[in-house]
C-alpha cells in the first residue's frame, strides 16, 4: 500500500462507525487541516463496551496460542502498510523519518514479543494432601488512553500484554494523533474477531467517560500527571484496575572523567529525542564543575548540526512541537527565562513567521535550582544544564522532585557511575547508555511518575487478577460404604 486515504472511521464491533460531530486532525508542521475526525457520542462508546464485553466471553477462552496469532498478525498489518504508516506518522505527528521508522518497527517488534509471553499457573504447594496453585485471570473489557507523542507505540504497549492476556479493548486516541491508531482499528478488523479491538476516538469528554464507565474493567493511560490524578479520581467509582504512565523530570548526572567531545551527541539524543517530547527525556543535565563549560560547548556545537524542520524533508533531525496547546506551554518557558535574566547558551528566540509550531533547541545555562525550568517538565526542546560538584549534593538535588520516571548517571569510574544510579529515584535508571527498552524489560515510575508497571510478565500481570485456588486431596468427609455388618 503506497498511501492511506483520507477516510478516517472509527472501529466499533468490528465494524466502521461514523459520529454526528466531527473534529480536526492537523499537521504540526504547517498547520494545516489534514483530516476530519469523527467524535464518539456516549452512545457509541455504550455500542463499543457492549462488543468488547460479548467477545471478552469468547476471547478468554482462547488458547495462549491463538492470541499469539492474533498480535502476530497485528504485527503484520503494521508491517504490510508499514510505509504508509510512517508517512502519515510524520504528517499527524511532526517526526522525522527516523523517528516515525523507530515507532513504527519498533511497534511490530513489539507485538511478536509479547505474543511469546504467557503466565502459566503457579503451582504453590503439589503434595499428596493438598494442591495449591495461583492462576491469572483477564480482567475483562480494556480501555487505553494514549497521549500524542509516540501514537502507535504506545497504544501497541496496552493492545498487546491486554489481548495476550485475554482482555478484550477500547482504545482512545489522544485527538491531536488519532489518525494512524484509527488506519489501524480499521485494518485490524479483517484478522480480528468482531468485538476484541475497538478504537473510538474524541476528546477530555471521551475520556471521562471512559474512565467513569461501569462496563470497563481496566484504565491503562499514558500522559501528564494532572490528568493521571484525574483518570485515577474517576476510575476509582468502580474500583477498576489502572495503569498510569505519566511525566517525568528526568536528571541526567555526568561525571568529570567523560570526553566532552565524544559524550556530547548522546547527551543531546537523551534530551532532544523526538523533539523533547518525550516523558523518558533527560530534562536536567547535571556536569561536574571541572567539566561544565567544555561539555556545554560540546553541546552548542552539536546542536548547530541538526536542523529543526518539517519532518518529511529528509535532511531534518527534529521536527515541530506537535500541537498548538503544547507549544504555547512551551513558549511559556522561553519567557520565564527570559524574565529571570537566565543565559541561553543557544536558541532561545522563537521565530514568530514560522510555518508550523516550531521551537529552536535551546540550552540554558546554569539556572537556579528552584527556578521553574529545573523544577516542571516543558516538554519541548528546552533544557537546563547544571554545574555540580559534590556527590551527595548532587543525588539529594536529582531526587528533589515529584517525578520518578527516568535518570541516567555517565562516566568512566564504573564503580562510581553504580554506586550513584543506586541512589536515584526513579523506575529506570540508565548507566552510560539511554532510552533502551525491551518487552522484557519491565518499565514504571516511582512518585509522582506513575502506578503500576508496563512490558515484561510483571506488565503482562497488570491485565490479570490473581486467582488463588487450594485443593484438600484428603479431605476425610466422604460418604463411607454402606453395607450389613458380618
Amino acid at each position: 500500500m503506497n498511501d492511506f486515504d483520507s477516510n478516517f472511521s472509527m472501529t466499533i464491533d468490528g465494524q466502521a462507525a461514523d459520529a454526528p460531530q466531527t473534529g480536526e486532525a492537523y499537521n504540526p508542521a504547517t498547520r494545516a487541516v489534514i483530516a476530519r475526525v469523527p467524535h464518539a457520542t456516549r452512545a457509541q462508546l455504550d455500542q463499543a463496551v457492549t462488543a468488547a464485553r460479548r467477545a471478552f466471553e469468547s476471547w478468554r477462552s482462547s488458547s495462549q496460542a491463538d492470541r499469539a496469532a492474533a498480535l502476530n498478525a497485528i504485527a503484520d498489518v503494521l508491517e504490510r502498510n508499514a510505509e504508509a504508516f510512517m508517512r502519515l506518522l510524520t504528517k499527524e505527528q511532526g517526526k522525522p523519518r527516523a523517528g516515525a521508522e523507530w515507532e513504527i518497527l519498533g511497534s511490530v517488534y513489539w507485538l511478536r514479543e509479547i505474543a511469546k509471553q504467557s503466565l502459566p499457573d503457579e503451582i504453590v504447594e503439589d503434595s499428596l494432601d493438598r494442591r495449591v496453585i495461583t492462576r491469572f485471570s483477564p480482567l475483562g473489557v480494556v480501555g487505553g488512553i494514549t497521549p500524542w507523542n509516540f501514537p502507535v507505540l504506545l497504544a501497541v504497549w496496552k493492545i498487546a500484554p491486554a489481548l495476550a492476556a485475554g482482555n478484550t479493548i477500547i482504545v482512545k486516541p489522544s485527538p491531536f494523533t488519532p489518525l494512524c491508531t484509527l488506519k489501524l482499528g480499521e485494518l485490524c478488523r479483517s484478522v480480528l474477531p468482531r468485538g476484541v479491538f475497538n478504537v473510538v476516538t474524541g476528546g477530555d469528554e471521551l475520556g471521562q467517560w471512559m474512565t467513569a464507565h461501569e462496563g470497563i474493567d481496566k484504565i491503562a493511560f499514558t500522559g501528564h500527571t494532572e490528568t493521571g490524578k484525574h483518570v485515577m479520581r474517576s476510575a476509582a467509582g468502580s474500583l477498576k484496575r489502572i495503569t498510569l504512565e505519566l511525566g517525568g523530570n528526568d536528571p541526567a548526572i555526568v561525571l568529570p572523567d567523560v570526553d566532552p567531545q565524544a559524550i556530547a551527541p548522546q547527551l543531546f539524543w537523551a534530551a532532544f529525542q523526538n523533539n523533547a517530547q518525550f516523558c523518558n527525556a533527560t530534562k536536567r543535565l547535571y556536569v561536574h564543575e571541572d567539566i561544565y563549560d567544555e561539555v556545554l560547548a560540546a553541546l552548542v556545537a552539536f546542536t548547530r548540526t541538526q536542523k529543526v524542520g518539517d519532518g518529511a524533508e529528509p535532511d531534518t533531525a527534529l521536527g515541530p512541537i506537535q500541537n498548538a496547546p503544547q507549544y504555547q506551554k512551551v513558549c511559556e518557558y522561553f519567557d520565564d527565562c527570559r524574565r529571570n535574566g537566565y543565559r541561553f547558551a543557544t536558541g532561545g528566540e522563537l521565530d514568530p513567521h514560522a510555518k508550523g509550531w516550531f521551537v529552536p533547541v535551546t540550552l540554558v545555562d546554569n539556572p537556579p535550582e528552584h527556578s521553574r525550568i529545573v523544577t516542571e517538565e516543558p516538554f519541548g526542546p528546552i533544557l537546563p544544564v547544571l554545574k555540580w560538584r559534590d556527590e551527595a549534593d548532587v543525588v539529594r538535588r536529582a531526587n528533589d522532585t515529584i517525578y520518578g520516571l527516568g535518570a541516567s548517571v555517565w562516566g568512566q569510574d564504573l564503580a562510581a557511575v553504580e554506586r550513584i544510579g543506586a541512589q536515584l529515584e526513579a523506575g529506570t535508571v540508565w548507566l552510560n547508555e539511554i532510552h533502551q527498552y525491551a518487552p522484557g524489560q519491565a518499565f514504571g515510575g516511582h512518585k509522582q511518575s506513575g502506578i503500576g508497571c508496563e512490558n515484561s510478565l510483571h506488565g503482562l500481570m497488570e491485565y490479570t487478577n490473581w486467582k488463588t485456588i487450594t485443593l484438600n486431596r484428603k479431605a476425610g468427609f466422604g460418604r463411607g460404604r454402606v453395607g450389613k455388618a458380618a
